[in-house]
């Protein structure tokens, strides 16, 4: 693609993260610009494109598809659309960014990989803590063998949302359109960043979790069953037997001021910020010096901002516009479907109460 020539982009979807994360990152990159919003519902597209000065807003997804004015699309919808919006999208010749989860299921995960393989285009999913200034200097010092031979990895990530008074439910409570809560929604990210840090995943056991509760709707106040999990609680086994551990829940009292990966090996441990760059730390500790010492990052990381969000956008809009994402940073759909055939390993262990293969070995 011609360097002078800005990469228009269509945002599909018009909620909170497209709002939040999807337009401002990109429009803040120097070479991209939003060109249509596209919603089910016409007058929130609308109302988005409006505030963002965007000239198109429409509720046609074909149109946005083959038009020729459009080079890519982010994927900002509700889990069941990604499939089909992400396939249409690769099919008439669009580079594609995703939300996670990648797709409900394996096999609408493994038709939008193939989808994308035969499209030749970019193809990349948000799983926004690997660029966390933290998390990538601790991916660097694990390679280059500061804490030694990692043994043991584990997570924590819980706070009270789920139970506030002022709690409201969304689609995301909603099986049929979510496919699953926190499993989905965070899981993916955790399954995804141990396989980033310290490579594929063996197999899975554990266990999730929903408080039975109605909650008022956010849009309607209409009252509904909350169906999706609440708690997820998963160990896992990587192929050179090393061993981890996560527990999430929105449900229970923060164990931490936010969630965190802690990776231990047989000469220390290091523990890194979990976030979308709002908090960004690396610590040390070893046998020797048991206490959590900072380790040095560049200056960004504390500058208090959702940094992780833009840099994943920019780093869409660049790999579009070299054709080829970054893949010792940017996630693909081939690591979205990993991430997805894990979470499905630990669904069927939930029956079997046995450890699951994770099926996914490309």
């Amino acid at each position: 693609m011609n360097n002078q020539h800005k990469l228009r982009v269509a945002v599909i979807g018009a909620g909170n993260f497209a709002e939040i994360c999807h337009i401002p990152g990109i429009i803040s990159h120097p070479q991209a610009e939003v060109r249509a919003v596209y919603a089910r519902n016409k007058d929130a597209a609308r109302k988005l494109a409006a505030k963002f000065s965007i000239p198109i807003a429409t509720d046609n997804l074909e149109s946005i598809c083959t038009d020729p004015e459009i080079d890519a699309v982010t994927i900002a919808s509700a889990n069941a659309a990604h499939a089909d919006q992400a396939i249409m999208a690769l099919e008439h010749g669009k580079h594609v960014f995703c939300e996670k989860p990648l797709a409900m299921n394996d096999d609408e995960a493994m038709r939008m990989l193939e989808a994308a393989e035969r499209s030749g285009k970019v193809h990349q999913v948000a799983f926004t803590f690997r660029y966390n200034y933290g998390v990538r200097e601790l991916r660097r010092l694990i390679a280059a063998g500061e804490i030694g031979e990692p043994f043991f990895t584990r997570i924590q990530y819980d706070r009270w949302d789920g139970l506030m008074a002022d709690s409201r439910a969304s689609w995301r409570d909603r099986k049929d359109v979510a496919g699953a809560g926190l499993l989905f929604d965070l899981g993916s990210h955790l399954f995804d960043i141990q396989r980033h840090v310290l490579g594929p995943l063996d197999s899975v056991i554990g266990y999730t979790h929903t408080v039975s509760r109605k909650l008022p709707h956010r849009d309607t106040g209409e009252m509904i069953d909350v169906e999706t999990d609440d708690i997820v609680n998963a160990w896992t086994r990587n192929n050179h037997g090393l061993r981890g551990q996560f527990f999430i829940s929105r449900v229970t009292p923060p164990f931490a001021e936010l969630g965190y990966l802690e990776v231990i090996g047989n000469k220390g441990a290091l523990k890194a910020a979990l976030s979308r760059g709002g908090v960004d730390f690396l610590k040390f500790s070893t046998p020797e010096s048991p206490e959590w010492n900072n380790v040095p990052l560049p200056q960004e990381a504390y500058d208090g901002k959702t940094h992780a969000l833009d840099l994943m956008m920019h780093g869409f809009i660049d790999a579009c516009l070299k054709g080829e994402i970054n893949h010792d940073l940017d996630a693909s759909f081939h690591d979205g479907c990993a991430a997805q055939f894990a979470m499905s390993a630990l669904i069927r262990s939930q029956s079997s109460n046995c450890w699951e293969k994770i099926r996914f070995m490309r």
